[in-house]
């Protein structure tokens, strides 16, 4: 009988079938740029070091469906990512690491470049870091004279449609951090973000 033919031992036969996608992924990544990758491509490659042992299109096509885009799924609550089959704490982390990140590139591009110096730029930084929280909060932006900030900081924590507001520790910690100007944001987890983010922030005011 004729001998069969050797395998190629660079492809073992038990390499995943995704191994290929993974790679054609990540060159069109660096190639292209992310510009070129769709939320739910995007949220493939975020997932490739938590599960790398699994094929993460399907699972983060799922979470696309689900939460409705890359940005709503990262910062979606922990509770509502646990009950999406196949969604498990490495996930989980990979995840909220990615949102914690987005929040410090933020913070940092302000710091940097002496922003909120326009009601634009502080709806941008609070959108990055709140526009998706799931319980309301009453956030303080502390800045010096030029505008800088100075500190971020979330007062009270409230539930889905109510928060306090103690006017006392504000002014407080204003003095403390001898903050110069001081804006509030209050954001509305029940209120869709693409219709109506902020509803109630008030302007800069000089203490």
């Amino acid at each position: 009988m004729p001998a069969k033919p050797d395998h190629d031992k660079s492809r073992p036969d038990d390499t995943p079938h995704y191994h290929g996608h993974r790679e054609r992924l990540r060159e069109r990544f660096y190639s292209a740029g992310a510009d070129a990758l769709s939320d739910y491509e995007l949220l493939e490659m975020a997932l490739f070091a938590a599960l790398p042992r699994r094929d993460t299109k399907p699972l983060a096509k799922t979470l696309i469906k689900t939460f409705g885009s890359f940005a709503e799924v990262v910062h979606a609550p922990v509770a509502r990512l646990r009950e999406v089959e196949g969604v498990g704490e490495s996930a989980i982390n990979q995840l909220k690491l990615i949102a914690a990140a987005a929040h410090r590139v933020a913070k940092g591009e302000v710091n940097s470049r002496n922003a909120l110096s326009s009601w634009n730029e502080v709806i941008a930084y609070c959108r990055t870091s709140m526009a998706f929280a799931d319980k309301e909060q009453f956030r303080l932006l502390f800045l010096d004279k030029r505008n800088q900030l100075i500190s971020d900081e979330v007062q009270q924590t409230g539930t889905v449609d109510h928060t306090p507001v103690y006017p006392r520790e504000v002014i407080k910690r204003a003095l403390e951090l001898s903050a110069t100007a001081l804006i509030l944001v209050h954001n509305h987890p029940t209120t869709p973000l693409r219709d109506h983010a902020w509803s109630r922030s008030i302007p800069l005011k000089h203490l």
